[in-house]
């Protein structure tokens, strides 16, 4: 498209000229030595006629930039060269003149070719003087770096900058019809985007920052004058190193000079800049998330990184969308909250030195977005140095018999969110709210009671071990400490984590559904074998232990299986984005959050209200017990809270999660490099896991506001209510029978109670009036002695003594 008029007989006769001497004169300018070889005069007219007029010119690679939600706090940079594009309007009118001054005085005189500047070449290269000129305009010098870039083949490259005679005449017909197509503004604009400054710097942008830590808008006449000094050679006149400072303030003060011989700045204002002592502030960009804008995030952005390489959106490769990313020139808005990200930081650091084998690891996920808003180790996001490493020795005994160090302090494994190698780390008793999901689904209500014994012989089939009955294969669970548990319901057995609760109603709903509300809430399963199980119905009927979270799952997905309860069901696809613009400005759809029901709204919010138990919270319908595993949460957090802790056998892995309907915070305590660590991982110390969650989640709440889960409808909380008979002072077995007969599980409690009715006779029974249909119903035995104060005592809430069961 012509941009501005041309004189047709000046195009022509560059065109004649550029033919007739392009084999000799070119040469000469250029290259002296073969100037008169006969080769080059055969090179002429006919030869530069041919040769093609259209350049096609690809987009130069341009820096991506990621920013946390806000928009505009800096995250991280990456770029296989430091490039950003700018319009000319937004680079200093001193710096457009100073260019000029240093490469190309009739850059708005020329028709794309200086003829006048070739003859002075010629001239001056044939006269024997010390130095040699060339003769690239500006428009000329743009056509070899676009060619370059445009490049598809290494050989394509070499091609355009090698010192051939055919170089300078294909950059001279290109030139001239470039010239012919585009304003010199235009072009100006292109070259100034595209030239190499040095220091890693390309283009006016990226060079203002490097060297001045300002954009191009705002550069002197001093700065101007040594960046454009600068393109001629960026390693010689680098003003960073020792050797290349001097040179770097010759060249400016050259270009200074020549900005008064065009008329761009008085000599007065030339002998004020030269007077200014040559000072750079910047500094080379961070490339990478190695190096992000701070310490802690290096997690998240690699996070993002992993997610970004797995989107066909960005190519058919790997290869194709690394380069897209370092060289799309996108600007990346991600989900990063500083403030939770911030307070996820501290709280790690606080409970676990980078120093600790033990990882503190928490992940914040949105509920009803996916969108992770935090991702927090004690650990540095690099690679330890091999040749000065500061990691620790392996905390594996065998390895570290080899000599082999560990991955912390310094370690890039994505140990919160798995992958390459990491599988994650079992989370004990959180699982067991896949079990009340099922239950849920199944028509089972959270009033639903079992009697929890001391230890619970069930129908799976194990391996002879320490979890079997003696001299069995039976699956044997006991409870913490090898307590009973007595009558629970979902919300007392869930708050207390009574294992012989979770473990036979896993048992009635079936194991293998359990797994399949695990799945849809985004456990991935990545060990060979527990995927084949959970992937297998036979096999995962048979998983007598998944109720216990012996199964390996990282922070985030736990986080945001949690979150999807949390948002009534709605499962999100965790995702680091929430915008991303190419260079055009033009949102991606990629960045949309991924969602679907996986769960109904009922069953997650009866799921929701059980998880207040354990973390000291509770709803209009809760009946939690006396004994919660996590109960300061809710006052720390000083929200509406739901969650759960959970336990590992010998306690090698420690988990909580806790969450608000804003956020979803998960946290494992565990040694990524030795599962089978002998360190035991705490809760509610200040070294243990649930100080990093609930402090994460009260300071990600800070501001926001308190907003209360729903509670369940009274039909999936209570179920078919029916009436409970009345036993009092009846014998044992006349009352167990009469309870049966009204379809309860009568059971008789071993602890005797005040009674009006004879010793030894039913007291009564717990819960009293009114209890689920199947459910169980406990027989009191009276210890005689009259009525006890305020009547005859009977528990109407299920509960067991204080203490912790499976976490």
């Amino acid at each position: 498209m012509r941009k501005r008029d041309h004189n047709v007989l000046t195009n022509a006769a560059s065109l004649l000229i550029c033919g007739l001497l392009a084999g000799v004169v070119v040469a000469a300018a250029a290259f002296p030595a073969v100037a008169m070889s006969g080769l080059a005069a055969k090179a002429g007219a006919e030869t530069f006629g041919a040769l093609p007029k259209e350049l096609t010119v690809a987009r130069a690679p341009q820096i991506s930039y990621l920013y946390a939600a806000d928009g505009k706090t800096p995250l991280a940079t990456m770029y296989d060269e430091n490039r950003r594009d700018v319009k000319l309007a937004d680079i200093a009118p001193i710096m457009q003149k100073a260019i000029i001054a240093a490469e190309d005085h009739d850059f708005y005189k020329h028709n794309g070719v200086d003829l006048n500047g070739i003859a002075r070449a010629f001239v001056n290269n044939q006269s024997g003087a010390s130095s040699q000129q060339g003769a690239s305009t500006l428009t000329m010098q743009y056509v070899r770096l676009a060619i370059a870039y445009s490049a598809t083949h290494p050989a394509d490259v070499v091609a355009a900058t090698e010192d051939t005679s055919a170089r300078k005449l294909r950059e001279m017909r290109y030139a001239i019809q470039i010239d012919k197509e585009l304003s010199k503004d235009e072009i100006l604009e292109r070259y100034l985007n595209i030239a190499a400054f040095g220091n890693g710097a390309y283009g006016i942008y990226a060079a203002s920052q490097v060297y001045f830590n300002k954009p191009p808008s705002k550069l002197k006449i001093e700065e101007a004058a040594m960046l454009a000094g600068m393109v001629k050679a960026p390693s010689t006149n680098d003003p960073t190193t020792k050797s290349g400072y001097k040179a770097a303030v010759e060249r400016r003060n050259y270009v200074i000079d020549n900005m008064v011989e065009i008329g761009a700045i008085t000599q007065q204002e030339a002998d004020a800049a030269k007077a200014v002592q040559l000072k750079v502030t910047g500094k080379r960009a961070p490339n990478g998330c190695v190096s992000t804008n701070e310490k802690g995030w290096g997690f998240f952005c690699d996070y993002f990184y992993r997610w970004w390489m797995q989107q066909e959106t960005f190519g058919s490769t790997s290869y194709d969308r690394e380069r897209r990313l370092k060289s799309g020139g996108y600007s990346v808005v991600t989900t990063l909250d500083p403030q939770a990200q911030r307070g996820a930081d501290r709280a790690v650091r606080k409970a676990k030195s980078e120093k600790s084998k033990e990882a503190a690891m928490v992940a914040v996920v949105e509920p009803g977005t996916g969108r992770v808003r935090a991702l927090a180790v004690n650990r540095t996001f690099k690679l330890d140095d091999p040749k000065k490493p500061a990691n620790k020795p392996h905390s594996d005994p065998r390895q570290k018999k080899k000599g082999k160090l560990g991955n912390y302090p310094n370690t890039v494994n994505p140990l919160l969110t798995g992958g390459d190698g990491i599988t994650g780390y079992q989370a004990g008793s959180t699982f067991k709210i896949f079990t009340i999901v099922a239950a849920l689904e199944k028509g089972i209500p959270l009033s639903y009671t079992i009697n929890a014994p001391q230890q619970f012989r069930s129908e799976y089939r194990i391996q002879p071990g320490p979890a079997a009955c003696p001299g069995t294969n039976i699956y044997c669970p006991t409870n913490s400490g090898k307590k009973a548990g007595g009558v629970q319901n979902m919300w007392s057995a869930f708050a207390s984590s009574i294992n012989t609760y979770f473990v036979p109603l896993q048992q009635q709903v079936g194991a293998e559904n359990v797994v399949d509300v695990a799945k849809r809430l985004g456990i991935q399963f990545r060990v060979s074998k527990e995927n084949e199980w959970a992937n297998d119905k036979a096999a995962a009927h048979d998983w007598g232990s998944f109720t216990l979270g012996v199964t390996d799952t990282t922070p985030l997905e736990l986080a945001n299986a949690y979150a999807t309860l949390a948002a009534d069901g709605k499962y999100c696809e965790p995702i680091p984005v929430q915008e991303i613009k190419d260079p055009e400005g033009k949102k991606l759809d990629i960045a949309n959050p991924r969602c679907e029901k996986r769960v109904s709204t009922e069953v997650a919010r009866a799921a929701v209200d059980a998880a207040r138990c354990p973390v000291g919270d509770n709803s209009s319908t809760s009946r939690c017990g006396g004994s919660r595993t996590a109960a300061n949460v809710r006052g720390i957090v000083d929200a509406p809270v739901a969650g759960k802790s959970g336990t590992t056998d010998s306690e090698k892995t420690a988990s909580l999660v806790a969450m608000t309907k804003q956020y979803a915070v998960a946290g494992i305590m565990a040694d990524p490099d030795w599962p089978q660590t002998n360190v035991k991982m705490k809760h509610n110390q200040r070294d243990g896991i649930n100080p990093p969650v609930y402090e994460t989640l009260r300071d990600a709440m800070k501001g926001k506001k308190r907003i209360n889960f729903e509670p369940p409808g009274q039909k999936i909380s209570e179920g078919d209510q029916r009436r409970i008979p009345d036993v009092k002072c009846l014998d044992v077995e006349q009352a167990k029978s009469r309870i049966e007969a009204e379809g309860f599980d009568a059971v008789v409690s071993d602890i005797k109670v005040p009674s009006s009715c004879a010793p030894g006779k039913a007291a009564g029974t717990s819960p009293d009036g009114r209890t689920i249909k199947g459910g169980v119903v406990t027989i009191q035995i009276s210890a005689g002695g009259g009525t006890a104060p305020g009547g005859d005592t009977k528990p109407t809430t299920p509960g067991r003594p204080p203490g912790r069961n499976g976490g």
